[in-house]
């Protein structure tokens, strides 16, 4: 029996973390409806989120559609079938690639950053300074990040969306051969609305799992540096791991036959 115990353990102590995210979310949530709303920490934490994530993704949206356009160039070429280049890189950017990609880079640069600011904070015993002030914790540092990273991201996403096709027409016009109007063209003609869509409501779902994983993992961070280390990595990890769940997930509720 100790090989399902074991199971059993694990399967309790995953559902118990779980609840506890829920009900952090859902605090953190409830905090944006009860004023004060703390508006410089908003605006800091958007240009820190957004501005500041711009070189990064956009450089990865870049490199992305043009690995985009070779591998599918080389893949059409094997059954005469390179003009679908431009139809499967807009696709392929705008519904998966460009919220799925953006979101991972942010969640390295950014779910991380916020974990170590809180756990700082909460190791150097700022948030029980909050507290004897008056201030909410979950209003001051958790509240504004939540709506600045839901907000961002998907500004990001439509720049990641717009590099990526790009990055995918120069490969094709300076590589390939291919005509730029025609190529543009066949984008704009294939592109349908609910495809940019679908791409900016997934990022403003990962935005949001960055900053709730990002600030729970700083609140419940362990004393000392090890403490701090961990929360950042565990912030990292679990944001990257509910991204990619999250995004099958509202896949199959968008494009689902």
């Amino acid at each position: 029996m100790n090989p399902l115990a074991a199971i059993g353990r694990s399967t309790l102590a995953f559902l118990a973390g779980t609840g506890r995210i829920a009900i952090f979310g859902s605090r953190g949530v409830a905090a944006l409806f009860r004023p004060p709303f703390y508006w410089r920490e908003f605006l800091r934490a958007f240009l820190f989120i957004g501005y500041y994530s711009l070189p990064v993704v956009g450089l990865t949206a870049i490199f992305t559609g043009g690995a985009l356009a070779l591998q599918t160039y080389a893949g059409g070429a094997r059954f005469n079938g390179e003009q679908i280049v431009p139809s499967i890189v807009a696709i392929g950017i705008v519904r998966e690639l460009g919220p799925v990609l953006g979101g991972l880079m942010v969640a390295g640069r950014v779910a991380s950053a916020i974990a170590a600011e809180i756990g700082t904070m909460k190791v150097t015993e700022q948030i029980d300074a909050l507290v004897t002030l008056s201030t909410s914790p979950l209003k001051y540092l958790v509240a504004p990040r939540l709506v600045a990273a839901t907000l961002a991201l998907p500004l990001l996403v439509a720049v990641a969306d717009i590099l990526g096709i790009f990055g995918g027409w120069m490969v094709s016009i300076t590589r390939l051969d291919f005509n730029s109007a025609v190529y543009l063209r066949n984008t704009v003609d294939f592109l349908e609305n609910g495809d940019v869509i679908s791409g900016l409501v997934k990022a403003a779902v990962f935005g949001f799992i960055i900053a709730l994983m990002g600030c729970y993992q700083g609140m419940h961070s362990g004393r000392g540096a090890s403490g701090v280390g961990r929360a950042t990595t565990l912030a990292v990890v679990t944001a990257s791991v509910l991204i990619l769940a999250t995004n099958y997930i509202l896949t199959e509720f968008f494009f689902s036959v």
